[in-house]
Formats: structure tokens, C-alpha cells, sequence
């Protein structure tokens, strides 16, 4: 339909025509009527079953993959997935959140706010920033907080919730409540994570481990609005793209366009 329309209607110059049909599907521009539709209609979707710990309450998305193969997510996504898990967590009761820096600092701010209660804050590191591969030896604790003064005295014989942005492996996860044992002495557990991907996980948690999860997402790249330097976007850049993959259309309607036109 673009094709022909376009063969239609005269333009001063091939670069021109170009612009015109670029400004018309460009995927990673941020559509008024891209953001009346349904948040999770995707591009493309594909869907994996093998996974643990089944939520009910567990919104299940199918994934939006940007056309570099990526799937973005705004600070508006992940303020509405954090949201729907607030009465699970109220549920749950927690005294203190513990959150797993760096993905954990900002969802756990945003829990905060609706559940009101305090924060301290953990560094474990599974990969290595300098290769982008895990570490050899595995999970790396960078950071821990102190139980003798203010929130942290909390955790001791408290109910504390960790949370993290996402549960891939469960390797982080499942380090963060082992040290957690290790070190204190909390009455119960709990985690919360952003999504949890639909795969097998290398570790497990223990049965007694409350456990939460936002969304439940395909195993695909994920990108988060804090890391959109590492993309070498803007936090605005980053949010056109979450918004063009809300009902982004396809990049092949500009190569059957040119196409008809050659």
C-alpha cells in the first residue's frame, strides 16, 4: 500500500523520497498512535516454556524485539511491572528491602514508594564488565551493608525482600539469599524481580523463599533505561525505541517501498 502510494505522488529527489518513507515507519520513532495501542502487541514474538516458579499473578509478555534484535523497556515499563506486584509484596510484609545493584537500585526506589518501607543496598557482579562474560569464579560481592545502625539493623531477625531487575539464571539471586543466611539472621525472605525470563535456571531458591516476579518475558536481550549509555543512547533515544516497540512496524515495508520504486 506505502509502495504504491508512493508511486504516485511525485518528490524532488530520490533522497527526499527516502526521507519521506524513513519518517514514515521509522521503528524508533515514538507514535501518538503507537502509544493508544496495547502496550504489549509486538513486532515480533516467540515464547519458551521451560521455566520455574510459576506466579499467577505474574503478567506473561510476549517479547518486543527491536529491528537490532534488542527488546527496550522504558522507566514507564518498569514503574507499571513494579506497580502490579505491590500487593503481593504487602503480602509478603517486608521490614527492609535489600537491592542488588546496580538493575535492583531503581526498581527498589520505585517499590519503595508504594510500600514504604527502607532500603539498603548490595553489590554482587556475576559478569565481568571489562568482557562482558561471566566471572570465572563466579558471583563477585562487591558491596554489602552494615546491620549496626539504621535500615540494616532491620534485616537481622526481619522479613526482607531482595529485589533485582531481572532473574536470568537465577545465579544472583540465589547467591544474594545464601550470603544473606550467611551473614544475618532474618526471619524470611523474600525476592522480587522485574521480569523473570522463561528458561532453565543454573541454581535454584530455596523453598521457603517467597518469590515474586513482575513479568514474565521471553529469553530475549533486554535493555534497561539506565544502561542506555552502554548502547550509546540518551535516556530520550532509549525511551523512542521502548515506544516504537510497543507497535513498531516493520523495517521491510522500507525495502519494498524503495524496491517498487527502483
Amino acid at each position: 500500500t506505502l509502495a504504491l502510494a508512493l508511486k504516485t505522488k511525485p518528490y524532488a529527489s530520490r533522497k527526499a523520497l527516502l526521507h519521506r518513507v524513513a519518517d514514515a515507519v521509522d521503528p524508533f520513532t515514538c507514535l501518538q498512535d503507537q502509544l493508544a495501542r496495547p502496550q504489549r502487541s509486538w513486532l515480533k514474538t516467540r515464547h519458551s516454556s521451560s521455566f520455574a516458579l510459576p506466579q499467577s499473578n505474574t503478567r506473561k509478555m510476549t517479547t518486543r524485539r527491536a529491528l537490532d534484535g534488542k527488546v527496550y523497556f522504558s522507566y514507564e515499563d518498569i514503574h507499571d511491572a513494579v506497580s502490579s506486584s505491590v500487593a503481593r509484596v504487602k503480602a509478603f510484609k517486608p521490614d527492609v528491602i535489600v537491592a542488588i545493584g546496580g538493575g535492583g537500585f531503581i526498581p527498589a526506589r520505585m517499590l519503595r514508594t508504594e510500600v514504604k518501607v527502607p532500603i539498603v543496598a548490595v553489590g554482587l557482579e556475576l559478569y565481568d564488565d571489562n568482557t562482558n562474560t561471566i566471572n570465572e569464579n563466579g558471583v563477585q560481592i562487591k558491596q554489602w551493608f552494615s546491620t549496626d545502625y539504621g535500615p540494616g539493623a532491620l534485616v537481622e531477625n526481619g522479613r526482607v525482600l531482595i529485589v533485582d531487575e531481572v532473574d536470568d539464571t537465577r545465579t544472583t539471586l540465589a547467591a544474594c539469599v545464601s550470603e544473606l543466611r550467611k551473614r544475618h539472621k532474618p526471619s524470611q525472605v523474600g525476592c522480587l524481580v522485574v521480569h523473570n525470563k522463561l528458561k532453565a535456571k543454573r541454581a535454584s531458591l530455596p523453598s521457603d523463599v517467597t518469590y515474586i516476579a513482575c513479568e514474565e518475558v521471553p529469553d530475549e536481550w533486554n535493555c534497561y533505561p539506565w544502561d542506555a549509555a552502554a548502547y550509546g543512547l540518551t535516556a530520550r533515544a532509549h525511551t523512542k525505541r521502548a515506544c516504537a516497540c510497543r507497535g513498531g512496524a516493520p523495517v521491510v515495508v522500507i525495502a519494498a517501498a524503495v524496491g517498487a520504486l527502483a
